[in-house]
C-alpha cells in the first residue's frame, strides 16, 4: 500500500506529460477501457505532446465507449498503439477539438479516416474532397461526410503537416467541394428548375481567395443565364430556387447541426437586390452604381461551384473594373471610410480581445495589402492573387512593400491567422475573441507550441505581433516611397516615379510631385538627422493622409523642419515623446491658423510634448497675466513690451488652437472629445483670459512709459460682447468699454487727456503690423456707439444711462465684465450697470417689443447679400443671434429676481433658466445645441481658412476640413450641412415661441 501522503509514480509522470487533473487522468487511464494500454509509454507520451492532454484523454475513453463491440474497441487499440501517424492525428485532433471529439463519439468509425497515410493524403484538394462528399445523398449525410474531411484537415493542421497557408487552402478547396455538393442536391430535388438555368457560383472573401477559417460565413455572387431558348425571366427565376436551396443546404441546423452560413450579401445592392443577376447585370451595376468596397471585395472573387465556363466570363468581365477601382474620383474618401469603419464598429467591451477587427488585428494586414493591390494592381499583373499571403510577396518582389516589412508582416499575420484558426476549431464555432479563461488560453497557448508557460508566452507572442501590424500596417503604405527617394541600399528594388505617384494619389495626396521632393529634401542622405525623418514619416505620412489636407501636412512640416532642423531637440522631441509627433500631425494638417502660427515662431512645437501635466492644456489666465506683466517690465520700452505681449500671445493662440484640434480629431492614446459644448467652453475661455492678459500687460506698458508708476486717473477696461462673455473665438475683436476716474487733485481735463491717448495708444500697439496677429480693440458699444467718446468717466456713463440710455445699451450691459485696469473702478462700473441690465421690474411691454424689432431689423439689414440664411451661423435662423437675443431677454425680465441669470455667459444663463422654470429642459438642450455647434463652425472656419467667417466655406477641400473638426469622417459632408440645418431649424422652432411669442 503507498504511504500517505505520498502520490503515486502515474500521478507524476501524468503531471510532468501536461495534464491539469492528473487524478481524474489517473481513474480514466484505470477504466476498463484502456486498462490494456495504460502502461504504455507511446500513450502516454503522445497524450502529453497535445495542446489538451486532460481533453484528449476523454476524448479518447469516449471514443472508445462509442465502438460498437470489443472487436472495434481493440481494432482502434491495437492501431493506435501501433500505427504512430494514427496515434499523434487522432490524438491531436481530440486534443483540440472537443467538437471533433463530438464526432467522433457520434460516428465511432470515422477514426478511421485518419489512418492511410499516403502521399496524396496529405494535400488533398477539391478533387479529394468531392469524392469524400460524393456519397452524401441529403443535408444530414452532407454534415456527416464534411465533418469527416474537416477532421482529416485538423489532423494534418495539428500536427504540423500542414502550415497555415496550407490548412486555410484546404479549407476552401472543402468548402468548394461542399457548395458543388449542395447544388447537385439542389439540382436533384428540382430537375425541371436545372433544366431551365445556368447557375454559377461565385467564391467571395476568404473562400475565394483560398485561405478559409475553420468555421466562416462562406461569402457567394450567384450569376445566372438562360439555357438557349429558355425564357430569361423564368430562368432566373428557377436558378434564385436552386441558388435559395442551395445555401439553406448548408447553413440549417439538423440533427448533425449546420455546416457553415452561406452569405449573398457581397451581391449588388446587398441584401436589398435579387439573389440571382445575369451577368450583364451585374456588369450594368458595377459600371454605374457600385462602390469602392465592392471592387475591393471582388479582388477574391473565384468561380468555385455550378456552371463554371459562366463563372469564368463573369470573373474575365469584372477584373477590368477591378483595376481601375483606384482611378474613382471617390476612391480616397471611400477608403478612409473603410478603415474608420472598422475599428468604430467594435465594441468597447471587446476591443481587447479582438484578433481581427481591433488595431493590429488580422484585417489591418487584409486592408493594407488590398488597398496596395488596389493602387498598383493596374500595371502590375503579379499583384493579382486573392490569397494575402501570397499578394504580400509578391508586394515585396515587385518592390511596392519593403521586404523585411513584409517578412514581419508575414510572420504575424501567420501566427494571428493560427491563432483565430486553433480558437475557432475547439468548438467549431465562428470567433474572432481570443478567450478569458485560463484552461482556453492555456490550451491555445500550447496548440501554438508555447510549452514553458503557455498563458504567458500566448500573451507576450499575441502582443509583439500586434504590435508589429499596428507599426507595420501604417508605413508599409509609406516606408517604400522614402526609400525611393532615400535610395540608401543598392540593389533593392524599389517603388518607380510611376508607381509612387500612384500610391500618393491613392492617399489622399493632390498633387504627389511636390509630395515626393519634400520626402526627398526630408529624408535623403545619411545624416542622423535625415535617419530620424526616415524613421518618423512612415507614421506622420499616415496621419496626414487621415486628414482633409494632406498636401498641405506635409509641407508644413518640412517648413517647421526646415526652421527647427539644426536644434537638438526637434526631433528628439518627435521620436522620443509618445504625443508630440501625433499632435504634430494634426495640428499641421487641419488648416491655415495653426501652422501660420507655429511659422512665425517654430519653437512653439515644444508645446506639442507630453508636458509636466501629461496632457496638452491651455494656460489660466492668472500665470498668462503674470508672464506678459514680467515681459513687459524687462522690455525698454512700450513697443517692445507690446510686441513681447503679443508674441505670447501668438504663442498661447497657437497652443490652444492645437488643444482645439487634438480634442477635436483625437488621437491612438485618447479619443475625440465627446462634449462639444466642453471644445467651445475651453476655446471661448482660453482665448479671453488671453486677451484680458494681453490687454492688462499693453496697458501697463503704455501707462508705464507716458506717465511712469501712476496715470492721473484712474483707469479700466469693461469687456463686452464674447469678450465679457468669455466667448471669443480665435478671429474675434475685443469688444470694449473704456471708463476712468480722475484722481484727487487732479484736473478733469488733464485726466480725460491722459485716458483717451492711453485708449488711443494700446489700440495702436497692439494693431502696429508684425509677425504676429493684430488685436483689434473695438469700442462701439459704447454710449452714443461710434458718433460718442472713446472713454467716459464713471460719472458721465451714470449720467448718459440715467437720462438717455436706450433699450439696445441696456441689453448690452448684460455682457460687461471687468477685464484690465483698475479693479474697483471696473467693479463700481458694474454696480452701475447691474440696475440696467437686470431692472427691478423686468421689461415694460414696449422694451420688449423694442428689443423685438431691433432684432427683426438686424436680420433683414445685416445678412450678406448672397449668404444662404439657413447656414450663416450668426444672423441665420437658429444661429448664435437667435439664442443669445433669447437668453438675453430671459436675463432682462427675470434678472434682478433670480440670481443664476446674472452671468455674462450664454450657456451659464441658459443652464440658470432651465434650473429657474424659465424654460424647459428640451428647449434649453435645443438652444444650447445649436448655440454650441454654431461656435463650432465659426471656430472650425477660421482654424481651416486663417479667417474669420460666419458659414460654411464654398471650397470643397476647406469644407471637409471642417467636416473632419466638427466629427464627421471622409464623405459626410452633407450629412454635416443637414445636421446644421436640423438644428438650426429647430432651435428656431423654440426662438419664435420664446422670443416673438412669449
Amino acid at each position: 500500500m503507498m504511504a500517505p501522503g505520498r502520490r503515486s509514480s502515474t500521478f507524476t509522470r501524468l503531471l510532468r506529460h501536461g495534464f491539469t487533473d492528473p487524478s481524474a487522468a489517473e481513474r480514466l487511464l484505470d477504466g476498463p477501457e484502456l486498462s490494456p494500454v495504460r502502461d504504455d509509454p507511446f500513450l502516454l507520451e503522445a497524450l502529453g505532446a497535445t495542446a489538451d492532454p486532460d481533453l484528449a484523454l476523454h476524448g479518447l475513453v469516449r471514443l472508445l465507449e462509442a465502438q460498437p463491440g470489443p472487436t472495434a474497441r481493440q481494432e482502434l487499440l491495437d492501431t493506435l498503439i501501433a500505427a504512430k501517424p494514427l496515434r499523434d492525428r487522432l490524438l491531436g485532433v481530440l486534443g483540440a477539438s472537443a467538437a471533433l471529439a463530438d464526432h467522433l463519439a457520434r460516428h465511432p468509425r470515422d477514426w478511421e479516416a485518419l489512418v492511410t497515410y499516403e502521399p496524396r493524403d496529405l494535400h488533398p484538394g477539391v478533387e479529394e474532397f468531392e469524392r469524400g462528399l460524393a456519397e452524401a445523398t441529403d443535408p444530414v449525410l452532407l454534415r456527416v461526410a464534411y465533418r469527416r474531411c474537416l477532421l482529416s484537415i485538423a489532423a494534418r493542421d495539428v500536427c504540423g503537416t500542414t502550415d497555415l497557408a496550407e490548412t486555410a487552402a484546404e479549407l476552401a478547396d472543402l468548402a468548394t467541394a461542399t457548395l458543388r455538393a449542395a447544388l447537385r442536391l439542389a439540382r436533384t430535388a428540382a430537375p425541371d428548375d436545372a433544366a431551365l438555368c445556368r447557375l454559377a457560383v461565385i467564391a467571395m472573401g476568404k473562400c475565394g481567395g483560398h485561405e478559409l477559417n475553420y468555421v466562416s460565413d462562406v461569402d457567394v455572387i450567384f450569376v445566372g443565364e438562360a439555357v438557349e431558348g429558355a425564357d430569361e425571366d423564368k430562368a432566373l427565376r428557377a436558378a434564385t430556387k436552386l441558388a435559395s436551396h442551395m445555401m439553406r443546404i448548408c447553413s440549417e441546423t439538423t440533427v448533425e447541426g449546420s455546416i457553415w452560413p452561406v452569405d449573398a450579401n457581397l451581391r449588388p445592392e446587398g441584401r436589398n437586390g435579387p439573389l440571382v443577376r445575369s451577368l450583364s447585370s451585374h456588369l450594368a451595376y458595377y459600371q454605374r452604381w457600385a462602390k469602392t468596397w465592392e471592387f475591393q471585395a471582388l479582388l477574391k472573387a473565384r468561380p468555385v461551384a455550378g456552371d463554371l465556363e459562366l463563372g469564368a466570363e463573369y470573373v474575365a468581365a469584372v477584373e477590368p473594373l477591378v483595376w481601375k477601382a483606384a482611378e474613382r474620383e471617390n476612391f480616397v474618401v471611400d477608403v478612409q471610410r473603410m478603415r474608420r469603419r472598422v475599428v468604430e464598429n467594435i465594441p468597447a467591451a471587446e476591443i481587447d480581445r479582438e484578433l481581427k477587427l481591433a488595431p493590429g488585428g488580422l484585417r489591418d494586414v487584409e486592408f493594407a495589402v488590398q488597398l496596395l493591390q488596389l493602387v498598383h494592381g493596374r500595371a502590375d499583373g503579379s499583384l493579382r492573387s486573392g490569397t494575402t499571403l501570397d499578394a504580400l510577396q509578391a508586394l515585396a518582389a515587385g518592390g511596392y512593400v519593403g521586404r523585411t516589412d513584409a517578412t514581419q508582416l508575414d510572420a504575424a499575420y501567420r501566427f494571428l491567422r493560427s491563432m483565430e484558426h486553433r480558437i475557432q476549431l475547439y468548438r467549431l464555432r465562428r470567433t474572432h475573441l481570443v478567450p478569458e479563461s485560463e484552461t482556453d488560453l492555456r490550451r491555445l497557448g500550447r496548440s501554438l507550441g508555447l510549452r514553458a508557460d503557455p498563458v504567458a508566452e500566448l500573451g507576450r507572442e499575441w502582443k509583439r505581433h500586434a504590435a508589429v501590424v499596428r507599426r507595420l500596417h501604417e508605413k508599409l503604405f509609406y516606408r517604400p516611397l522614402l526609400d525611393a527617394v532615400a535610395q540608401l541600399a543598392p540593389g533593392e528594388t524599389r517603388l518607380s516615379a510611376k508607381a509612387a505617384r500612384e500610391r500618393l494619389i491613392a492617399l489622399g495626396y493632390a498633387d504627389p510631385a511636390a509630395a515626393m521632393r519634400h520626402l526627398e529634401a526630408l529624408a535623403s542622405g545619411v545624416s542622423r538627422k535625415a535617419a530620424i525623418q526616415r524613421t518618423l514619416l512612415p507614421v506622420l505620412l499616415g496621419w496626414f493622409a487621415d486628414s482633409a489636407d494632406p498636401d498641405a501636412g506635409l509641407l508644413n512640416f518640412r517648413k517647421v523642419s526646415d526652421a527647427l532642423g539644426k536644434t537638438p531637440w526637434y526631433l528628439r522631441l518627435l521620436r522620443d515623446e509618445g504625443a508630440a509627433a501625433e499632435n504634430l500631425a494634426r495640428v499641421l494638417s487641419a488648416g491655415r491658423l495653426a501652422p501660420d502660427l507655429l511659422m512665425r515662431a517654430p519653437e512653439a512645437v515644444a508645446l506639442l510634448g507630453d508636458g509636466e501635466s501629461g496632457r496638452l492644456e491651455p494656460r489660466t489666465r492668472g500665470p498668462l497675466e503674470q508672464e506678459i506683466l514680467a515681459a513687459v517690465k524687462r522690455a525698454g520700452g512700450a513697443v517692445q513690451a507690446v510686441t513681447a505681449a503679443r508674441g505670447v500671445r501668438r504663442r498661447e493662440l497657437f497652443r490652444t488652437a492645437a488643444v482645439d484640434i487634438v480634442g477635436s480629431y483625437g488621437t491612438e492614446g485618447q479619443p475625440a472629445e465627446a462634449d462639444q459644448g466642453a471644445l467651445v467652453d475651453l476655446v471661448g475661455g482660453a482665448v479671453s483670459d488671453l486677451t484680458a492678459a494681453t490687454l492688462a500687460g499693453t496697458l501697463h506698458a503704455v501707462v508705464r512709459e507716458g506717465w511712469g508708476d501712476a496715470l492721473p486717473t484712474r483707469f479700466a477696461v469693461i469687456g463686452m460682447g464674447r469678450f465679457g462673455g468669455h466667448e471669443l473665438g480665435y478671429g474675434s475683436d475685443a469688444d470694449v468699454l473704456f471708463v476712468h476716474e480722475p484722481r484727487e487733485g487732479v484736473d478733469e481735463r488733464e485726466a480725460a487727456d491722459a485716458a483717451n491717448k492711453v485708449v488711443s495708444e494700446m489700440r495702436r500697439l497692439l494693431q502696429i503690423p508684425s509677425a504676429d496677429p493684430p488685436l483689434l480693440v473695438d469700442a462701439d458699444l459704447r454710449p452714443e456707439g461710434k458718433s460718442g467718446p472713446l472713454v467716459r468717466t464713471l460719472k458721465s456713463y451714470e449720467a448718459y444711462y440715467r437720462r438717455w440710455s436706450l433699450v439696445w445699451e441696456a441689453q448690452a450691459l448684460l455682457r460687461a465684465e471687468p477685464v484690465a485696469g483698475d479693479e474697483e473702478l471696473g467693479r463700481r462700473f458694474i454696480a452701475l450697470a447691474d440696475p440696467l441690465r437686470y431692472p427691478a421690474n423686468g421689461l415694460s411691454e414696449e422694451a420688449v417689443r423694442e428689443i423685438r424689432r431691433l432684432k427683426a431689423r438686424m436680420e433683414a439689414e445685416r445678412l450678406p447679400r448672397g449668404a444662404d440664411p439657413k447656414l450663416h451661423t450668426k444672423l441665420g435662423p437658429g444661429g448664435l443671434s437667435d439664442v443669445e437675443w433669447t437668453v438675453q431677454l430671459l436675463q432682462m425680465r427675470h434678472g434682478a429676481s433670480t440670481a443664476g441669470l446674472r452671468t455674462t455667459r450664454t450657456r451659464e444663463a441658459l443652464a440658470a433658466a432651465r434650473a429657474a422654470g424659465l424654460i424647459t429642459q428640451d428647449d434649453a438642450a435645443t438652444l444650447d445645441e445649436a448655440w454650441v455647434l454654431a461656435t463650432r463652425v465659426r471656430n472650425a472656419v477660421m482654424l481651416v481658412r486663417g479667417r474669420a467667417g460666419d458659414t460654411f466655406p464654398s471650397d470643397p477641400r476647406e469644407l471637409v476640413a471642417v467636416g473632419r473638426y466638427l466629427g464627421y469622417g471622409p464623405g459626410r459632408v452633407g450629412d454635416m450641412l443637414d445636421d446644421y440645418r436640423r438644428t438650426a431649424r429647430l432651435a428656431r422652432g423654440v426662438v419664435d415661441e420664446l422670443f416673438y411669442g412669449g
